[in-house]
């Protein structure tokens, strides 16, 4: 079995140590592929350092989180672009809208957005997004944009059907994290009507830990649980879970 982590940060972990067996219990617990969002500019020698330490598990993306586009952002932006030439990255991100923290800088966040998007199709990558609390918002840049040059996931799909159907449609896969797990979420009566084929798993670590960890720091190893979430509802292995959503990870990421 082989699991993928479509959206974890594991490289917040700086303690060489306890990063070390957040790695262990990954591989013991069949999650070996790890992509890696970039959130702002100090992030990008963190996650290069995992990627040099473990190069066939760890993929990096490239990208300004919303919630750090305030005054001056272009500069930030600026420094990120110009770090993709000399690094190998599969994605852009992750890159959005987030209008749960900050409302006023939403004209910023939109621009940032767009220049991100434009960067993607450029280099034929795929983005991958943050939407928090601004789905309209977002998915009117999306249809703006829209063509077989956009394509990547949503990050931590926690919409209704509508919304999960409007997602596909414009060629994107749902992320699906630790929410699946709680029971109040809904997420699995959406999913009763979404074809696995549309599906991504994550952990978006640390943040959102699923069932039984619910409250705690996230890891990528508790992917396993999203996983047997997932197949639950599709009535299926786990096994067949991690087959045709890694096989999804790989048409996104192209590695």
């Amino acid at each position: 079995m082989l699991l993928t982590d479509t959206h974890t940060h594991l490289y917040y972990e700086t303690d060489a140590e306890k990063q070390d067996l957040l790695f262990e219990r990954c591989f013991e617990n069949n999650v070996n592929r790890l992509f890696l969002p970039n959130v702002d500019v100090s992030s990008i020698a963190k996650i290069d350092e995992l990627v040099a330490k473990y190069p066939d598990n760890c993929f990096a993306m490239s990208g300004l989180h919303p919630c750090e586009v305030k005054e001056g952002y272009e500069e930030l932006l600026s420094e990120i672009y110009s770090s993709i030439a000399s690094r190998k990255i599969y994605a852009i991100g992750e890159i959005g809208i987030d209008l749960y923290w900050d409302k006023t800088t939403l004209p910023m966040q939109q621009a940032a957005f767009r220049e991100q998007i434009k960067w993607a199709k450029a280099a034929g990558l795929p983005i991958v997004i943050h939407c928090r609390e601004a789905f309209d918002e977002v998915f009117e840049i999306l249809e703006e944009e829209k063509g077989t040059d956009l394509r990547g996931i949503l990050h931590c799909f926690t919409g209704n059907l509508e919304q999960a159907q409007k997602t596909i449609e414009l060629g994107f896969y749902l992320g699906i994290g630790g929410v699946v797990t709680y029971k109040k979420s809904g997420l699995d009566e959406v999913l009763s009507h979404v074809p696995l084929e549309h599906l991504v798993l994550e952990t978006d670590s640390p943040y959102l830990a699923p069932v039984p960890y619910r409250g705690k720091p996230n890891e990528s190893s508790y992917l396993v649980h999203i996983a047997q979430k997932v197949a639950d509802i599709y009535h299926i292995s786990i096994e067949q879970v991690a087959e045709v959503t890694t096989a999804n990870s790989i048409k996104i990421f192209n590695v």
